[in-house]
């Protein structure tokens, strides 16, 4: 089913941007065209949402816009007309005139898009370089607008730093910095906010606003996030594999979805509330963290003394059998820390970490091997995580093996662990780059699954999943608590995920604990400041409420 474009917001004036029919094949992929016979509008002062899962076809489309493709997915067919100018009969030449200029685009992984070896501020400069705009003077105080336009606090210092030297929602304010250098009518943002925690995404999200309002650009903005997409949106527009199922004004598509494929990922929305829920627990907890203690210090140099930074100040936490604990947080709150820590994959300063009666902290590593089989790690990033030269069988049986296990014993297992986490057993003969995001992520919950442990820690470990997935892997997890009475620490920055999974919850700030307790409580009925602050810069809470009774019922 494919839905003709809704040109409501457009009916008297021509739009920005003008997509019809763009069909763009797919050569040895899984289906013959990467987007096909796709088309909609986007006016000036509008944002456009597209959404979908990964393979949608939502970055081909942006990639097409900005004549950006590799060399093998060439548009077959269509028009992409911007400004009454089709941009798929221009030149190369002609397109580097356009981009930056009258089109610009913020990338997903701003690391990726800055330039390691130069300064923020020369970076910026060189987008108007390239075009021969704001010369002299005027290019450097440009800058300094730019840097005070996006947020960044003391423009004339920052401009001097290395994109290493700022934290990720700084970085994504460069991007957008030089994205907005040249003043463009049309932006394109490809998962802007994905990996940044829920007060740094309002941020950049009520800054892409209120650029987009004073400068009256037109917006394509991709994402798998419905809670932005709720925020943000003018219009949405749903891809899937490759073809636009359904678009039409935000509240209409959120509120009275009409395709399936929309109405599913819908569904698979966290609504962000927790319900009480029932857990086993006995007398003595699993785990139990006693006033953990964690520093840094920094290395300094001739210019800069050492300086200690508390990573973990003072923190103590209970998880019992079958039950999860979630950890929410910012960034830099130690959220992460405290997970390498319960591991053993760095040392504490001060505090207790009882694992099943025995406190592992001053354990060496000789000592602490036989108990490391029964602590594993979910992490964030399955495909950085998995060895890219072994296959899955390989992956899921080393570790066994390697505590004295036969092979043949422990391949039987590897088996019964990927029919557990919903995988084919013909997995244990292919390699990781041969799986979807979504897969790779169920082969890591199997490999932490393989040595039988007690307590599992989940590091972000959905935070870059489809929505669809996203909840796959969520209702995994519960079934194998369930199923299996594994502890979980879960650590997450989205707190619908959190309410999704964890019985308990606790929350911290700049390295403390500032609340802690039954997941209904700290969210429903939160006692401290700073975790309402985290509840209210979830994206997409009215749309929340507005959905409330129908989640219920």
């Amino acid at each position: 089913m494919r839905t003709m474009p809704d040109h409501s917001t457009s009916a008297d004036v021509a739009p920005l941007l003008r997509v019809r029919d763009l069909t763009v094949p797919l050569p040895g992929g899984e289906r013959p065209y990467a987007v096909r016979d796709v088309s909609f509008d986007i006016a000036r002062g509008e944002i456009l949402c597209i959404v979908g899962e990964s393979g949608s076809g939502k970055s081909i489309s942006a990639g097409a816009i900005m004549g950006l493709l590799p060399h093998h997915l060439t548009p077959e067919r269509g028009e992409i007309l911007f400004d009454g100018v089709d941009l798929l009969r221009l030149s190369e030449t002609e397109m580097l005139a356009r981009r930056g200029r009258q089109i610009g685009m913020i990338f997903q992984e701003p690391m990726s898009a800055l330039n390691p070896t130069m300064r923020i501020g020369d970076q910026i400069a060189e987008v108007m370089a390239v075009h021969g705009t704001h010369p002299g003077p005027a290019r450097r105080k440009r800058v300094l607008d730019l840097l005070d336009l996006v947020g960044l606090p003391d423009p004339a210092t920052l401009q001097h730093v290395y994109p290493f030297r700022l934290s990720g929602g700084q970085r994504q304010r460069v991007v957008i910095a030089m994205a907005l250098a040249l003043e463009p009518a049309l932006l394109i943002a490809d998962e802007p906010t994905t990996a940044l925690d829920v007060t740094t995404q309002a941020q950049i999200l009520a800054l892409i606003k209120r650029i987009q309002a004073r400068m009256g650009m037109g917006v394509m903005f991709i994402t798998h996030d419905f809670g932005v997409v709720a925020d943000i949106a003018d219009r949405i527009a749903v891809m899937e594999k490759g073809v636009l199922v359904e678009q039409g004004r935000a509240t209409e598509v959120l509120d009275s979805p009409r395709h399936p494929y929309t109405r599913h990922l819908i569904a698979a929305v966290p609504t962000g509330r927790a319900v009480p829920r029932g857990v086993t627990v006995e007398d003595a907890p699993l785990l139990a963290v006693r006033n953990l203690i964690k520093t840094y210090t920094t290395s300094g140099g001739p210019f800069r003394p050492k300086r200690v930074v508390p990573a973990v100040c003072d923190v103590s936490f209970e998880v019992r059998r079958g039950e999860a604990l979630g950890i929410v947080g910012e960034s830099g709150s130690g959220k992460s820390t405290i997970g390498k820590c319960l591991l053993k994959l760095q040392g504490i300063d001060g505090g207790e970490i009882v694992f099943d009666g025995q406190d592992i902290a001053p354990l060496s590593q000789a000592a602490f091997r036989p108990q490391r089989r029964r602590l594993q790690m979910i992490f964030q990033d399955p495909f950085a995580s998995l060895n890219p030269r072994q296959t899955v069988g390989r992956i899921l049986t080393d570790g066994p093996v390697a505590g004295g296990e036969a092979r043949a014993e422990a391949m039987a297992r590897a088996r019964t662990l990927l029919d557990l986490v919903g995988l084919p057993a013909s997995a244990l003969e292919r390699y990781p780059h041969e799986f979807s995001g979504g897969q790779r992520q169920r082969v890591g919950i199997a490999r932490a699954l393989a040595l039988q442990p007690d307590l599992i820690v989940a590091d972000e470990s959905v935070s870059a999943l489809d929505v669809s997935v996203q909840a796959q892997v969520l209702a995994l997890l519960k079934d194998l608590q369930k199923r299996l009475g594994v502890a979980l620490v879960f650590i997450t920055h989205d707190l619908r995920v959190a309410a999704e999974v964890c019985q308990r919850i606790a929350v911290m700030h700049r390295g403390c604990l500032v609340e802690y307790g039954p997941s209904a409580e700290v969210l429903g009925a939160s006692r401290e400041d700073y975790t309402r602050r985290l509840i209210e810069a979830m994206p997409g809470r009215a749309w929340d409420a507005r959905r409330q009774p129908a989640s219920a019922a």
